[in-house]
């Protein structure tokens, strides 16, 4: 009888295509709104990620390739000199920590505003997000999105490849494509927003189209090796119904395959789910996977027994948001079993400043004298 091979855990060294990671966690993409107004990341941001250096690997925010992509007030950017300028700060001080990070690339298609962007927000089709959308004013009325062109779509895909580009020039070692969450690439996947009848819409071939487009880009600017792509199959973000999942997402991810980019990124995976399970039998390269929490608390083990469960399941990697989010040092509190902290307050999240982004403390600044916060790396 032959013993099944033990499965890494949390703490074993990985390879990503050309990297090599101590450990198998990843801290997720979390958009924090600390950017200036025009989308360039600012000093705090390199202290926030600076300090989060323990992780295997860090996804950066969503970051937007163009201007009409732009989701919300103060969110972050990369197709300008400028935005390579601010990152480079960010890379830089993650870099000095011993830290490795990817960037996320978002479009938002209809989740957008012309009172952030200046512009029209343009979709698969003119179908308005269900909700109001948060904008420099307060919360606003959606508008109707315009539907993209065929022009569109080939500069739109020009934009992420170039944007893939100036992410290099920033110093991060590679991008994850956003086709999750309920923005634009999610959209052209669902037949909720994308009512199309050309080669972009209708069929399962077809919505998957935008997508695979997007990351073969992708991946010729800058190599598969550096190229993640993350997806939410049963995600209901941004007025998304994944109805058809079981049938658009094994789609998607059998025709990514082809293009082998380096990860795949599966929100809220759930290790006893049949769709889970189908995607990790036809992902050919690493998994990272991003385990159901709880919406309102931090598990007291930090997500520790979701994250093992997962790599039992057959991932390779867990990216954990929140507890990132309010532990610096989540390393090390994962590994020696201590409290963690919880997320202050949940507004704090996206209204700029440093309370509640910088000032979580560590177990090192816990035990100093006043227990005083450190701005430091965890």
């Amino acid at each position: 009888m032959t013993d099944t091979p033990e499965r890494p855990g949390l703490f074993d060294p990985a390879a990503l295509g050309p990297l090599h990671l101590p450990n198998r966690l990843v801290m997720a993409p979390l958009t924090r709104n600390r950017a200036t107004a025009d989308g360039v990341p600012t000093a705090m941001m390199a202290t926030y990620y600076a300090q989060r250096a323990t992780a295997g690997l860090i996804v950066a925010e969503a970051s937007t390739p163009n201007a009409v992509g732009q989701t919300y007030p103060n969110i972050t950017a990369i197709h300008t000199p400028a935005h390579v300028a601010g990152w480079r700060t960010v890379t830089d001080a993650v870099r000095a920590a011993g830290g490795r990070m990817y960037l996320q690339l978002q479009h938002g298609g209809r989740v957008g505003h012309p009172d952030t962007s200046g512009l029209r927000p343009v979709a698969p089709s003119p179908i308005a997000l269900p909700e109001t959308i948060h904008t420099p004013a307060g919360r606003t009325p959606s508008v109707v999105p315009r539907e993209m062109t065929a022009e569109d779509i080939r500069t739109t895909v020009a934009d992420f490849a170039r944007a893939a580009r100036l992410a290099l020039d920033a110093g991060f070692e590679g991008v994850e494509v956003h086709a999750a969450n309920g923005h634009l690439l999610h959209q052209f996947l669902s037949a909720g927003t994308n009512r199309r009848t050309d080669g972009y819409g209708g069929s399962v071939a077809g919505r998957v189209r935008f997508a695979v487009e997007v990351t073969g880009a992708v991946a010729e600017a800058i190599g598969p090796e550096r190229v993640g792509v993350r997806v939410s199959p049963t995600a209901t973000y941004n007025g998304i119904d994944p109805v058809d999942a079981a049938e658009v997402q094994p789609a998607l991810v059998t025709a990514l395959a082809e293009i082998r980019p380096v990860y795949l990124h599966v929100v809220h995976a759930d290790p006893d789910a049949p769709l889970f399970q189908k995607l990790r039998a036809l992902w050919p390269t690493t998994l990272i996977a991003n385990p159901v929490l709880p919406p309102d608390r931090i598990p007291a083990d930090g997500g520790r027994h979701r994250a093992e469960r997962l790599l039992a399941a057959g991932a390779d990697l867990i990216a954990l948001g929140r507890p990132f989010l309010a532990n610096p040092d989540l390393t090390a509190r994962l590994r020696t079993g201590a409290p963690v902290n919880q997320v202050r307050d949940a507004y704090l999240m996206y209204v700029g400043g440093e309370v509640g982004y910088t000032d979580y403390p560590t177990l090192s600044s816990a035990a100093a004298p006043g227990g005083v916060p450190t701005a430091g790396p965890g």
